[in-house]
């Protein structure tokens, strides 16, 4: 066995409307000479490109999948919804949600991003793979039921795991959500909910602004299987392995789950236009190394991450890469080109001591 690779040039071909970063043209919006949405192909094209120069595709199980199907998608979203998508994609374009535009096709290409999330989930939980990454694009944490939000437009990550609980897996489910912004969609989703633990790692007050809150702790049967940590601005990878270490991984270990998930945004990084936080190649690779450990012990390593943002064309290839070096054990590397300049202005030590009393705060407040 191995770990696959799922993606799609189909995905690469998503394109969004008259947008001038995240801002629609129009009035004192000049449009930008490259134009569209920062969320492009190129990051994810250029992750598939680096890897392929390595020599890393050539270690991985790479596959494609089906488009999730209407079945699989009402399992999440309401047929209102998807019948007003479909209408406007097939009609050409347009935009149903805050930040989701779509150009002809958009339906069909979202519902094959889903398709790479569901098949990756199915390959590790029937035991095909030993673990999985899907490079979905369009992305989908921020996909409530009925609304698209945030670049996403189906929430990819909860059709993969209803599909996998349609037939008997995944009874026990944890999302780490390491994406910059706060997974709102994934947690609406599973908000009343015991079943599935949702944790959120992102910048404070980043996207959405109204979501995000560490006293948002779930609702009904899900009081206590939300967890939303969120770290102030210039947070970097000192902070990030210590929340993982203080908090994350012990609420995993307590929940005891039989599949876990990643949503793996690489906009944490220290070069994004949409974040100022300070993590490195270097973080994603320590914090894939730990949740790979703690699948080992929990779960029997079944552990699947599905991409979301990251919008640096420059880094999001080797902060990719170096996840899918510690996720699949190679020893192929593509040494990070600015480690030395990012690792100089990583926050000062008592910046660093801040970011852990605050890490502290939280875990007294769980415990």
């Amino acid at each position: 066995m191995a770990t696959g690779f799922f993606w799609d040039e189909k995905c690469f071909w998503h394109a969004g409307g008259n947008y001038a970063f995240t801002l629609p043209i129009g009035g004192n919006v000049q449009p930008l000479a490259a134009g569209g949405l920062p969320e492009s192909p190129e990051t994810k094209r250029r992750l598939k490109n680096l890897m392929d120069v390595t020599g890393l595709s050539d270690q991985l199980d790479m596959r494609h999948a089906p488009r999730a199907t209407r079945e699989m998608l009402e399992r999440v979203h309401p047929a209102a919804y998807l019948d007003a998508f479909k209408a406007m994609s097939d009609a050409g374009g347009g935009e149903l949600g805050r930040r989701t535009p779509f150009a002809p096709g958009g339906y069909d290409i979202a519902a094959l991003s889903a398709g790479l999330a569901v098949a990756a989930v199915d390959a590790v939980v029937t035991g095909a793979l030993d673990n999985a990454y899907a490079l979905s694009r369009p992305p989908g944490h921020h996909c409530l039921p009925d609304f698209p939000n945030g670049f996403c437009l189906l929430a990819n990550i909860a059709i993969a795991i209803e599909e996998a609980r349609s037939k008997g897996f995944g009874k026990r489910v944890v999302v780490l959500d390491w994406d910059v912004h706060h997974g709102n969609g994934t947690e609406a989703i599973y908000y009343d909910r015991d079943d599935v633990l949702t944790i959120s790692l992102h910048q404070e007050g980043n996207y959405p602004l109204d979501t995000g809150a560490f006293a948002d702790r779930g609702r009904g049967a899900g009081t206590g299987f939300n967890l939303n940590l969120p770290l102030p601005a210039g947070a970097g990878h000192t902070a990030y392995l210590y929340a993982m270490d203080r908090i994350v991984l012990p609420q995993i270990e307590a929940f005891a789950p039989d599949l876990i998930i990643i949503a793996c945004g690489f906009d944490a990084a220290a070069i994004d236009p949409l974040a100022r936080m300070l993590a490195t190649a270097q973080t994603f690779r320590e914090m894939t190394e730990r949740v790979k450990d703690a699948a080992a012990r929990l779960c029997d390593g079944r552990l699947v991450l599905v991409h979301e943002g990251g919008y640096s064309e420059v880094y999001v290839p080797f902060c990719g890469h170096a996840t899918l070096e510690a996720l699949s054990g190679s020893a192929i590397t593509a040494p990070d080109p600015l480690a030395d300049a990012l690792n100089i202005r990583q926050p000062n030590p008592r910046f660093d001591a801040f970011l852990k009393s605050e890490i502290d705060r939280f875990a007294q407040e769980l415990s």
